[in-house]
């Protein structure tokens, strides 16, 4: 195990820190835009990790597994993150210069366009819980000795997300955790919330059994001999509380107010670089390379498979199943649940590959945070809760598309049609919100073949996508054999009489099932489309049946905006063809599932008198 020592001569990294503030200054001066007195802030912090014999990195292979890891929470201090790879000689000084230019990988906020940035940030509050993932990934999961670093605000420490990763900090004793706390007393309009009382930090970390440890942030004594003594935290994540100076190295800037966000004009550069002193541009930091380890790899533990019955069977429940009979296949996964596990049923998963499985608790942010860090060191992350409470980590969720993640969310209890629990509990936007990623996939099966069928194209799909599950047990559909490709769909009644078109998924195909019995039997004919992959959808099909049959019906158990019947509007926008949205359109109430889908106009019922209706 290589010890992490502590320099004794701070000359060098005076230095150093010097060319990182001309950097910041220079750069942001450049762009006419950007945050240098957030940077500036940190300048004494950030060198001292990196170039004082704490951080361990293969500068020519950013994704080697032992590299330790550094995440800007707080985004915004981008400029000082670019000057120190500058510095460690992955950017060049001219390339510096392009700082937020449309060509340019150096972007206003971290992204990983720019492969030293481990995550895109700058959504404050979020980087704790990716860091999170990170070394719950190091200590539990690769076994290997790196640690993750993360830079925060202190304006961000006021946001929840930041305070249930501490809790899930300390409950995994992550001691290879290690944040960083710029308080510099300022946000973006004036004090924050605790101006500089790092021991008010102190205390409330203390209380959450992290190790917290002040300094001043811009003495490399004290803050050289807090990473020391964070490298060896026994069962505990630490946090560094660092009181500094915002702008720090530029006079005119120091502790004042209403510069946040505010480059530096022309006018007053040479002022600033005066203030900062001569520098030398030739300085190259030295960063110490890691060990050479490799990942712990889990040995295949024989697990049978779990038959999928074939009859009534919950797709939520199938998903647990599922995910246990594809594991073997991917090692890789990861499941995490939000308390709910015995209701989304990942602890069928849980109890096959104890290893592999994490509580997150009712902490859903902190969650895909995790989720976010696990997927960028090569896991397979399936997050599971009930769809209604995937909404509140919406930040997260829209964030990790910017940091290329490979992230499977479950939602369970969708729709009105899980019945007396209430409207609290019903998921009716999910299917609105996940199809908003870009590139993002949303699949809802319908029976607990197409769900074994769709988490293993889940898994196999590199990239984000959501699976929509149902708490009712549900008639089988389809026969063991039967293919699911995403982008698919499949047509389960057809005939050359058919008059309409209805395309439903999960309960309401059920639904959409009974109704086409009914209106069989008055000799009018309908065609019936599972729409099981809602993103990508199935275009080649609906334009089919846009030729051959006069309307097209949709019917969900989701709110019409965002749902399954505006993409099929969207699939079809060119096609003069009327489609019909049957979707959630009342305030929901308790009551039995039937009771609901009858309330909402989305049952058996009301899918036959739209189609007489129409016809």
């Amino acid at each position: 195990m290589i010890e992490r020592g502590i320099m004794k001569d701070f000359q060098d990294l005076e230095e150093i820190a010097k060319l990182a503030r001309y950097y910041i200054v220079k750069s942001t001066t450049m762009a006419k835009s950007g945050h240098p007195t957030s940077s500036l802030s940190a300048v004494e912090l950030m060198t001292g990790l990196m170039f004082g014999k704490v951080f361990r990195y293969k500068l020519d292979n950013p994704n080697f597994c032992n590299n330790d890891r550094i995440i800007f929470s707080k985004g915004h201090a981008s400029p000082l993150l670019y000057a120190l790879w500058t510095i460690a000689g992955k950017i060049s000084a001219d390339e510096l210069m392009n700082l937020r230019k449309f060509k340019s990988r150096l972007e206003g906020h971290p992204t990983k366009r720019f492969e030293y940035s481990e995550a895109a940030t700058g959504s404050l509050g979020q980087g704790l819980s990716i860091g999170f993932g990170l070394a719950l990934n190091a200590k539990y999961l690769d076994m290997l000795p790196y640690r993750t670093y993360v830079l925060l605000g202190d304006s961000e420490m006021a946001e929840g997300s930041v305070w249930e990763t501490i809790q899930l900090a300390s409950h995994y004793q992550l001691n290879n955790l290690i944040g960083i706390i710029d308080v510099n007393g300022l946000g973006q309009t004036g004090w924050t919330m605790y101006r500089k009382d790092t021991s008010l930090y102190r205390r409330m970390l203390s209380s959450f059994n992290w190790e917290a440890i002040e300094v001043d942030g811009h003495n490399y004594s004290e803050i050289l001999s807090a990473y020391k003594t964070a490298s060896v935290s026994n069962d505990k994540p630490v946090m560094i509380i660092a009181k500094t100076v915002k702008g720090k190295g530029v006079k005119f800037l120091e502790n004042k107010k209403g510069f946040h966000g505010k480059a530096i004009d022309e006018n007053n550069l040479g002022k600033a670089l005066k203030d900062i002193g001569k520098v030398d541009k030739n300085i190259k930091g030295k960063i110490l390379e890691p060990e050479n380890l490799k990942p712990h790899v889990n040995k295949k533990i024989k697990v049978n498979n779990i038959p999928m019955p074939k009859d009534k069977f919950a797709t939520r429940k199938a998903y647990g199943n599922s995910l246990v009979n594809i594991f073997n296949s991917f090692p890789e996964i990861v499941a995490l649940d939000g308390e709910v596990s015995n209701s989304t049923y990942s602890e069928v998963f849980k109890k096959n590959y104890p290893n592999n499985y994490f509580e997150m608790y009712i902490a859903e942010q902190n969650m895909v945070g995790a989720a976010l860090g696990l997927s960028l060191r090569g896991k397979i992350p399936f997050v599971s809760s009930f769809a209604a409470f995937l909404t509140r980590a919406f930040d997260q969720i829209r964030m990790s598309q910017y940091s290329n993640t490979n992230i499977k969310f479950i939602g369970s209890h969708a729709g009105v049609s899980i019945g007396e629990d209430g409207p609290s509990q019903m998921g009716l936007e999910d299917i609105a919100m996940f199809r908003t990623l870009l590139d993002g996939v949303v699949l809802y099966p319908s029976d607990a073949i197409s769900t074994m069928q769709l988490v293993q194209e889940a898994a196999k799909h590199k990239g984000n996508v959501y699976i929509r599950t149902t708490r009712m047990d549900l008639p089988a559909i389809y026969e063991e054999g039967e293919n699911f490709n995403i982008g698919g769909s499949k047509i389960l009644r057809s005939s050359d009489k058919d008059k309409v078109t209805i395309c439903a998924a999960g309960i309401t195909l059920h639904e959409a099932l009974k109704a086409y019995e009914v209106l069989k039997d008055e000799n009018i004919y309908v065609r019936v489309i599972d729409i099981y992959s809602i993103k990508p959808i199935d275009y080649l099909q609906l334009l089919k049946a846009k030729r051959e049959t006069g309307a097209i019906i949709t019917v969900e158990d989701h709110y019409a905006e965002g749902g399954l019947g505006e993409a099929v509007c969207s699939a079809l926008s060119q096609m003069e063809i009327p489609v019909h949205i049957m979707a959630v359109s009342n305030i929901p109430r308790s009551g039995k599932p039937e009771e609901l889908l009858d309330y909402e106009s989305i049952s058996s019922d009301s899918i036959a008198n739209k189609v007489r209706e129409i016809i």
